[in-house]
């Protein structure tokens, strides 16, 4: 039986590459990966690493070259390569573009042309502002057609009240979930309680 033919977008959350590049190998054993980076996380070296080092362990992982800019990610949709698009960091500032229908990088690119097809794109979010100014997009991305959310939680209420963040262990769930038009439930994912 073939694999399913998963795009695997990262965007600049650069504080999450760590699990998000362990999360895009662990994809790479169950899905036929195909990555994609944002221009800025394809090229921008932070205090958590250099891109250099993460296009090596996408290339690595998954044996083929990084989609990294539009014109690479506009075929996707005309050549349907993908079965299923994940975006895994999905920033606020991705989430703001999706829900308002800007396509200016690789990955909001890539977005665009696998909807076009009716077929599921799946958002891991990760964002200091989910519950502030990004409330609204989320809503608005929430009941959109063909796209789904891996569960998501606070990850920390007390020192970043607005900030979500999805529990990476369940891409593969909200995957087979999407396959089938299904929202994976509870969206919402539980987390230890805190003492506020």
């Amino acid at each position: 039986m073939e694999r399913l033919r998963a795009g695997v977008a990262l965007c600049g959350s650069y504080c999450t590459f760590k699990s998000a590049l362990d999360t895009f190998e662990r994809l790479c054993g169950v899905y036929d990966v195909t990555p994609i980076m944002s221009e800025h996380s394809a090229a921008t070296d932070s205090r958590f690493g250099k891109a250099e080092d993460f296009r090596k362990r996408l290339t690595e992982a998954s044996g083929k070259e990084i989609v990294d800019s539009i014109v690479k990610a506009e075929p996707i949709g005309p050549k349907r390569l993908l079965d299923v698009l994940i975006i895994a960091p999905c920033t606020g500032n991705t989430i703001a573009k999706l829900a308002n229908g800007v396509t200016d990088t690789a990955v909001t690119m890539a977005a665009k042309a696998h909807l076009r097809n009716g077929r599921p794109v799946v958002l891991a979010i990760a964002t200091n502002d989910a519950l502030g100014a990004n409330a609204e997009n989320i809503g608005k991305l929430l009941v959109r057609k063909n796209i789904y959310f891996v569960p998501f939680y606070q990850d920390d209420p007390v020192g970043k009240p607005n900030s979500l963040a999805a529990d990476l262990t369940l891409i593969e769930d909200t995957v087979s979930a999407a396959m089938e038009g299904r929202q994976v439930q509870p969206v919402f994912a539980r987390v230890k309680k805190y003492n506020i």
